[in-house]
């Protein structure tokens, strides 16, 4: 573990695209990999079994709801989801839409190169209401 200041509680970790009460949802600049989304809880905690109940489901929604909005949006070959936190111990998902021609398919996106990737590009403009408008919808459900 990292004894340096946390990064994800210095800085927004990406691009914000959506904040709740509870976590932010941010593009992460990531060439080759168009999309890539994280889900960041806004208080620093370490693993899952921190939070309460409640808002573990409410993050795991909003993962989920990423990815059926990069689903939709994107329609990338597949989805990826992990959440590691061994570099930043911080709780945070990365939602990773991957193209059969990505660089590293099929292996992880931190393993070895496996070809020249491709440059897709996205509108982040329509990304980003698209995950307003799901995310805004999920959160009224709590309410």
């Amino acid at each position: 573990m990292t004894a340096s200041p946390c990064p994800l509680c210095a800085t927004p970790g990406g691009e914000l695209l959506w904040q709740s009460a509870l976590y932010r949802v941010v593009l992460v600049d990531e060439p080759g990999y168009p999309g890539f989304c994280r889900v960041i809880l806004n208080q620093h905690l370490a693993e899952m079994t921190e939070l309460a109940s409640e808002d573990r489901v409410a993050i795991m929604n909003a993962v989920w709801a990423v990815e059926e909005v990069l689903r939709s949006e994107l329609s990338p070959d597949k989805i990826n989801l992990a959440s590691l936190g061994n570099v930043v111990p911080h709780v945070h998902w990365h939602v990773i839409p991957r193209w059969l021609d990505d660089r590293h398919f099929p292996a992880p996106i931190w393993a070895q190169p496996m070809r020249e990737g491709h440059d897709k590009v996205i509108d982040t403009t329509r990304l980003k209401a698209a995950l307003a408008s799901r995310l805004l919808m999920l959160e009224s459900f709590k309410e």
